[in-house]
């Protein structure tokens, strides 16, 4: 509420203006103490003076009514002026696209029950929370990306589809990411309610190193997918799940699959996303849940004028009581 008191925070700051009015107040009231010491002074006998009209046992408290009366007008005119404040709204034609990671590796169980069971128990629960008015979509990637929902407002079809996911060979990241942005561009050609291109966000879920094509900034690798996020105005959030010590059972044999952040920090800073780490579910929900706040909200510059107004309020009706009680009368 007190938070900025910049003109920039005011939507119509040219009725502080009114405080001119204030400060004329303010003047006359003294005037007009000042002219009512002097008559008193006149009388020549103190004495006689103090038995017609004895002093108040609290003549400094007489003042008060007329200073809360002062403040209540200052705050009702700063009221008037129209303060803003930052206020979360919900968003209502977003596009969200889940990018999931669903190569051999996520079939590792250093993250209980594994990692394919953990990301889908938290990525629906994230269906879940996610406001109504946001479209979702989910994309699956291992050896290549297929989109398993188009963005939709239904987010339980979301959650059926979240409940297919299975381990499969080989990991295309870039892949993942370019089947997410065609999704998003269609999305926003259909979509109407705003100027422009609807907000939209990846969300990209994977435990491992891209291994198709191997090297990232091929064409249709992370990296060059990445930078076309980046001119698309898609900022990429992305989630590494797993831990150093995770392997998985192929042929009988125990392979280690430790989990490598490096080429998802690398799409963040491109696409000036966020980076998450979950070494856990609990872990893995609370990056989701973070998330939803991100994606589900914006940060809106909206009225804050009712506190103003409750303070004015609360000053005015102080001075109705402190005239009544101090002075015998209004302050006015």
């Amino acid at each position: 509420m007190l938070n900025e008191l910049s003109l920039s925070g005011f939507a119509h700051p040219w009725y502080f203006l009114g405080l001119l009015a204030v400060v004329v107040l303010v003047a006359g009231y003294l005037w007009i103490q000042r002219a009512r010491r002097k008559r008193v002074l006149r009388f020549a006998n103190m004495a006689v003076l103090d038995q017609v009209a004895p002093a108040q046992k609290s003549s400094r408290w007489r003042h008060v009514p007329a200073a809360l009366l002062v403040a209540a007008l200052a705050l009702m005119t700063t009221a008037m002026a129209g303060p803003t404040d930052d206020v979360r709204v919900p968003r209502n034609r977003a596009v969200v696209m889940l990018v999931i990671d669903v190569s051999e590796s996520m079939a590792a169980t250093d993250v209980a029950p594994s990692r394919i069971e953990a990301a889908r128990t938290a990525a629906a629960h994230f269906a879940d929370q996610l406001t109504p008015g946001v479209n979702l979509g989910l994309v699956k990637f291992s050896s290549s990306a297929v989109m398993l929902v188009a963005p939709t407002a239904d987010h339980d079809a979301v959650k059926r589809a979240i409940s297919t996911l299975q381990p499969e060979p080989r990991t295309a990241t870039g892949e993942g990411i370019f089947t997410a942005l065609q999704a998003i561009a269609t999305a926003g050609a259909v979509m109407g309610g705003g100027d422009g291109p609807p907000p939209a966000r990846i969300v990209l879920e994977s435990d491992g190193k891209e291994t198709v094509p191997s090297d990232p900034d091929e064409p249709r690798g992370a990296f060059s997918a990445a930078r076309a996020a980046k001119a698309q105005n898609v900022p990429i959030s992305t989630i590494s799940f797993g831990t150093p010590y995770g392997s998985v059972d192929l042929d009988g044999q125990q392979i280690p699959v430790p989990v490598d952040d490096s080429t998802l920090q690398t799409i963040v800073q491109i696409t000036g996303g966020q980076a998450y780490h979950a070494g856990s579910l609990d872990e893995l929900d609370s990056v989701y849940s973070a998330l939803e706040q991100q994606v589900g909200y914006q940060t809106v510059r909206g009225d804050a004028s009712a506190s103003w107004i409750a303070l004015a309020l609360l000053a005015l009706t102080a001075a109705v009581a402190a005239g009544i009680l101090l002075n015998r009368r209004l302050p006015l």
